[in-house]
């Protein structure tokens, strides 16, 4: 029996391990896209690519946050409601790159801090909108669904940090 739980766990683990890869890849996919086409992107571009990783992301967290009832419902209505903020706020960090590409040859130091300075306002307001549903899901769905939607978002958030910051240049690296 133990050697069938066992056996059962690591499927579940790979399973959930190979979801993960795959929203690795995809981010990684729209990332590129959204390189090839830099400053030509418009707003259906970026809709369509959001809606990519949007999906790919439901099915990981769906994958990891497994409730029932009430709980689920009020889970998954939080969590809609949280990737539309979520999806206005990548917007403007895509527009951001936007700006960054444009200006990046002979970016002056006001450019510059600008930029650094809309960058910083943008991570607060990723933290605090993971942070502010954190605490609508604790209640609506518990402690352990609002940490694990925590953790995963957090996740996704370092992920997405680190594919664009190893494809972009840092400000001088070409000058």
């Amino acid at each position: 029996y133990f050697c069938a739980l066992v056996q059962s766990e690591e499927l579940n683990f790979n399973n959930k391990h190979m979801i993960m890869k795959k929203l690795v890849l995809s981010i990684s996919i729209c990332f590129i896209a959204f390189q090839m086409g830099q400053a030509q992107s418009n707003a259906e571009e970026i809709d369509f690519l959001q809606s990519i990783i949007g999906g790919e992301k439901k099915e990981v967290v769906a994958e990891f946050i497994q409730l029932e009832g009430a709980s689920k419902d009020a889970f998954w209505g939080l969590y809609d409601a949280y990737e539309v903020e979520r999806k206005a706020l990548g917007k403007n960090r895509i527009s951001l790159l936007e700006k960054y590409a444009k200006e990046f040859e002979g970016i002056s130091d006001a450019e510059t801090d600008n930029i650094v300075m809309e960058a910083q306002k943008l991570a607060k307001g990723n933290e605090k909108l993971i942070n502010s549903y954190y605490k609508k899901i604790k209640k609506a769905s518990g402690s352990k669904a609002a940490a694990q939607f925590y953790h995963l978002e957090n996740y996704f958030q370092s992920l997405t940090r680190t594919s664009i910051l190893e494809n972009i240049p840092v400000i001088g690296e070409l000058d």
